[in-house]
């Protein structure tokens, strides 16, 4: 297979002297099958392939991204573990994956019994903030997988966060949710994050062919201008077939268009000024 075409829109990010604080990004949508979890394995991929050092934190109780790195969420110190007894050390819950510069914080189903042990909790929205401010000075982004939900979990991601990134599927059905999620950000910036900002907006399942996705994609355009990433992830059997072989695309295909794809995102990211 012939090597993909390099996108030269964005530099390639240069070599770091030095690595953290990390910069906390929450990848976040409550619409779930947008590409979360693909967009959070594979973007850490790229950002690890070009020597930044990345913690990825599992905060779904579906633990696909922990299953999708081939990473051990039973029998181990999760991302639920750390919530629920402070006294634990966040290094003793991060495993290492088989990729350069890439570790996780796993999670499990026992994750979706958090917000109801965590409801009179005092200050129950900066448990995740607590957490990662004891990791933070190892790594030079944190990127935490978020449920597709609005809950407390997801409030505790968006009060740890500085960024958020929106993975947004081109479906029209996609798009209603969006303002909810920036009414969100906007709450939890006023009371409880002053410093989060959006990121942007990342269209992901672009079927160029289809009319539909196209005139979403424009729509996209149009309504979030700049907030909307340049780079955008087309459908493709690679990213399906990499979650099976639980490496990142850039480590499974590494010539593939789907790997060069995730390479902008991460290149993008750092032009953006989103990390190192």
């Amino acid at each position: 297979m012939a090597k993909a075409v390099e996108d030269t829109r964005f530099a390639t990010p240069k070599p770091l002297k030095s690595h953290g604080p990390a910069r906390i990004i929450a990848m976040c949508n409550q619409k779930g099958g947008v590409g979360k979890t693909t967009t959070s394995i594979n973007t850490a991929g790229a950002l690890a392939e070009y020597g930044r050092k990345i913690l990825l934190i599992d905060f779904d109780p579906q633990g696909a991204l922990s299953a999708g790195l081939g990473i051990n969420s039973h029998d181990t110190v999760t991302i639920y573990d750390l919530m629920l007894d402070r006294t634990i050390d966040p290094k003793t819950a991060i495993q290492k994956t088989s990729h350069p510069n890439l570790d996780v914080i796993p999670a499990n189903i026992e994750l979706s019994a958090a917000e109801m042990k965590l409801v009179n909790e005092i200050a129950r929205e900066q448990i995740l903030s607590k957490i990662l401010k004891q990791v933070s000075a190892d790594y030079d982004a944190i990127i935490i997988d978020c449920q597709p939900s609005l809950g407390l979990l997801t409030v505790n991601a968006l009060t740890a966060a500085h960024g958020v990134v929106i993975p947004l599927a081109t479906e029209f059905f996609a798009l209603r949710g969006v303002a909810i999620l920036e009414d969100i950000i906007s709450k939890v910036k006023e009371g409880l994050n002053p410093a989060l900002q959006l990121d942007g907006i990342l269209a992901t399942m672009v079927d160029s062919r289809t009319l539909h996705s196209r005139e979403v994609l424009d729509r996209l355009v149009e309504a979030f201008g700049e907030k909307i990433f340049k780079t955008v992830i087309h459908r493709t059997v690679k990213f399906p077939d990499a979650t099976v072989a639980q490496v990142p695309i850039t480590e499974f295909a590494p010539k593939s268009d789907a790997a060069e794809v995730y390479r902008t995102v991460a290149k993008e990211l750092v032009a953006r000024g989103c990390v190192a």
